[in-house]
């Protein structure tokens, strides 16, 4: 019996093409099919290919009962309900590298009108008709700073095309291993604020995560020099807009380029006011070259879904509890935020990420390091990584995985993290009591009890009278409420406590906590 493909959205025929050759399949092509008419037509459907114009929620997903696997023709899966799709054994599926190059030239477009204003020199001489020569002064690239956020496939390519400019580099990214920057003869910033200050460029290329979400707001564009020129054809939100305006209007930002916004389509959007803003409607994938790898690469993960050979890009699981014995499914939620709360306390690049389980559930230790492994890496990397891929990136990121079992040390099951990184070892143990009480056990050596959830401030110091009521003097004054607090000793001198707090920690609290004495080191963890 064949199996059945719906293209749900536009797409090439390039890609079309594939799936209209493939006897073994039926095609069914709805791009041009009312939104509203769509849905009945999903009854017998075994894979879907969308875009951003068909959202993948509730309704769809109850009238397509047999969807195995969905593709989205694209890189973004904002209009996909992934958790819900997990639920019901769905594979969900992204093209993420198709439209590589597109997003870099696009951003390279951005940066070269905000050196030369050359939109609007372009629009007064086309449209007013004027020629005014004088009005239009810009400033040159050559010799000039530029800042990059993330440097991955996206940054690191505009970083090459910018170098040969004659710009001068200047990189942030916490996350990969500084050779891949110095390698290119180019400096790697120690800090964001690095960036901030010493640029006279900015571009952001991170993916759009907890983490980086309205990461440069006003308190990051005060740090600016003045005149900064600032770039976002990456992700809406990275930027916080009210911010961005404020800087526009009090000649903070000298220029402002961006393709995404936090809300699309943005037709009323306030930047649209401004002369000093070069504004693109979300086309970073918009040629032709990487509209036809998308449909290629989109077609061709659905043609192998949907005859069971592989899942490409697979950014989800199905879950089938009913296949694993019931005190499994509660160790895959824990080993997740048990690497997520690792990396939050060291975020050096990792080098290594190692699994023991002891008891029971030795038996997926192998699986519960892949679950580990996209905890790890997942704040990292975000739609890059997913429980398909997650050994193949690590390796590409030149991260080491490794799993044992052990015999047991006082749980009836225990699965310990150790991520290694440039600067320090993290080792997080947990266990599940009562069927799904989730609980972290100990941390680096110390015994400890907490859920793995919530706001925690994570303090290690040395053992000595007053360290809480200093502690918790600071919080006080900071107008932080301490809902919990958890003391461990190791016997050598040390105390290691993790202060469950109600409201998110900002730098310079953490700063005040650092000036007390007795303290080692704090960070702040958020799952």
């Amino acid at each position: 019996m064949k199996k059945r493909i719906i293209v749900c959205d536009a797409i090439l025929d390039k890609g079309i093409d594939i799936l209209r050759k493939a006897e073994d399949i039926e095609l069914i092509e709805a791009a041009k099919i009312p939104k509203d008419q769509l849905i009945s037509m999903l009854a017998d459907v075994d894979v879907a290919i969308t875009r951003s114009s068909t959202d993948v929620d509730l309704t769809f997903l109850n009238h397509a009962k047999k969807l195995k696997a969905l593709v989205r023709a694209g890189v973004g899966v904002d209009n996909v309900d992934i958790s819900e799709c997990s639920k019901r054994g769905v594979i969900v599926m992204n093209v993420p590298t198709a439209n590589t190059i597109a997003a870099v030239e696009l951003t390279m477009a951005h940066l070269l009108t905000s050196a030369r204003s050359f939109v609007n020199a372009h629009n007064f001489l086309k449209i007013q008709r004027k020629w005014e020569r004088e009005k239009w002064y810009g400033i040159e690239l050559m010799d000039k700073t530029l800042g990059i956020i993330g440097f991955g496939n996206i940054g690191s390519r505009v970083a090459i095309r910018a170098k040969a400019f004659g710009m001068k580099i200047l990189a942030y990214d916490p996350y990969i291993s500084s050779s891949k920057i110095t390698d290119l003869d180019m400096e790697q910033a120690k800090s964001l604020d690095e960036i901030l200050i010493k640029s006279d460029f900015i571009t952001i290329h991170t993916p759009k995560t907890k983490e980086t979400n309205g990461m440069i707001g006003a308190k990051e564009i005060a740090k600016m020099k003045d005149k900064i020129r600032l770039i976002n054809c990456a992700r809406g939100g990275l930027y916080v807009e009210q911010a961005l305006c404020e800087g526009l209007k009090n000649g903070k930002i000298a220029w402002l380029g961006i393709d995404v916004f936090d809300k699309e389509p943005a037709i009323d959007h306030p930047f649209l006011d401004f002369e000093n803003v070069s504004v693109t409607s979300h086309l970073g994938a918009n040629t032709l070259e990487s509209q036809d790898n998308i449909a290629k690469q989109a077609c061709e993960q659905a043609l192998s879904a949907a005859r069971g050979v592989a899942y490409p890009n697979a950014l989800n699981l199905p879950i089938k509890t009913e296949d694993l014995p019931p005190f499994v499914a509660p160790y895959i939620e824990l080993v997740s935020k048990m690497a997520f709360f690792a990396v939050q306390i060291d975020k050096h690049p990792i080098k290594s990420i190692k699994l023991e389980a002891e008891g029971n559930i030795g038996q997926y230790a192998q699986s519960m390091l892949t679950f580990a492994t996209v905890g790890a890496l997942g704040r990292i990397l975000g739609e890059r990584i997913n429980y398909v891929n997650a050994e193949f990136v690590a390796k590409e990121q030149g991260v080491e995985l490794s799993y044992q079992t052990l015999p047991n040390s006082g749980y009836n099951n225990k699965l310990k993290v150790k991520i290694i990184t440039e600067n320090s070892n993290i080792s997080v143990s947990g266990t599940v009591f009562n069927e799904n009480e989730q609980r972290i056990v100990s941390l680096n050596g110390f015994k400890t009890d907490f859920k793995p959830k919530g706001k925690m401030i994570i303090f290690k110091n040395k053992d000595i009278p007053g360290v809480i009521a200093k502690i918790s003097s600071v919080l006080a004054a900071k107008n932080i409420n301490i809902a919990d607090f958890r003391l461990g000793r190791d016997g050598f001198g040390y105390a290691l406590a993790v202060v469950l707090v109600d409201e998110k920690v900002q730098k310079e609290i953490l700063d005040e906590l650092r000036k007390i004495e007795a303290c080692v080191f704090v960070e702040y963890v958020e799952i």
